[in-house]
């Protein structure tokens, strides 16, 4: 553990919701040099959030800032709301990123390049490192864990960006929200489902993911998850190039995700608010 607490800037934002306190929150620890490892864990089980970041000098001279993401258990090598919530963060502390269209943020993944896109940042999917058909004894594990007959997944694929999503692909919306999954049954495995609103609903899918045994069984909004969602079901002509997906409804949430595709990248935007502003001692 770190052996000389000092006070740090910290904030609390709230991401992927356009009205403070719908979407999910994240933590954000800046000036986060000489914290360890279990530092950072300790702190992350502490705040009881998804996701804890905390923010570091670049190691890499092509980018802005260093993030390192942990959840309640384990450190993550990327995730979507952390990004987005730490990209905000640094802006607002009065970060100049060296180019002038976006930023560039230094993860365990790699470089991520976040842009403004119609006055919300989106970050650049980054690329799956696993994707594909999910084994047949897997998706009948699926089935049952989200209490559904094998027939009603229409599609299930490995979609591997760091967090190891599988996603699962149901006929309608008003399925994904019906979902009461049984989380014993769904043992380790990280899942998201998503399904079709139908034309006029406001948003064109409905999305939930579930995480076993961290923090929160359920996410409020995932930006890992729709990021590689997005690449899946546009690449396979599911959903068109440009779409709203949204998330946390079950919860109470309004969490939206702005999925668009460009010049052969995959954009995932989302609305971020500050929502605590002080210091911490760590």
């Amino acid at each position: 553990m770190n052996p000389t607490p000092r006070s740090r800037p910290f904030h609390q934002v709230d991401v992927f919701a356009s009205q403070p306190y719908r979407g999910n929150p994240l933590a954000v620890v800046l000036d986060a040099q000489g914290l360890d490892t279990a530092t950072m864990q300790h702190f992350a089980n502490w705040t009881n959030l998804s996701e804890t970041t905390f923010l570091l000098p670049p190691e890499d001279p092509r980018a802005d800032y260093r993030v390192r993401i942990f959840t309640g258990s384990e450190e993550f090598p990327f995730a979507g709301h952390p990004t987005l919530g730490s990209a905000h963060t640094w802006l607002e502390a009065g970060g100049v990123p060296k180019a002038d269209s976006y930023v560039v943020q230094e993860c365990a993944a790699g470089l991520v390049k976040v842009r403004r896109d119609a006055g919300r940042l989106a970050f650049a999917a980054p690329p799956l490192t696993r994707f594909g058909p999910v084994e047949a004894p897997v998706r009948r594990q699926l089935a049952a864990a989200l209490r559904l007959p094998l027939d009603d997944v229409l599609d299930a694929a490995w979609l591997v960006n760091g967090p190891e999503w599988i996603g699962v692909l149901l006929g309608s919306a008003e399925r994904v929200l019906a979902l009461e999954p049984d989380q014993a049954a769904m043992g380790s495995l990280k899942v998201g489902v998503i399904g079709p609103h139908a034309p006029g609903a406001g948003t064109d899918f409905e999305v939930r993911t579930f995480l076993p045994g961290d923090a929160m069984v359920e996410d409020p909004v995932t930006g890992s998850f729709n990021a590689g969602a997005a690449q899946w079901l546009i690449g396979s002509g599911r959903a068109p190039e440009q779409y709203l997906a949204s998330q946390g409804t079950v919860l109470g949430r309004a969490g939206r995700i702005h999925i668009s595709a460009a010049d052969g990248e995959i954009w995932v935007g989302g609305d971020s608010s500050t929502c605590i502003n002080g210091s911490v001692l760590l």
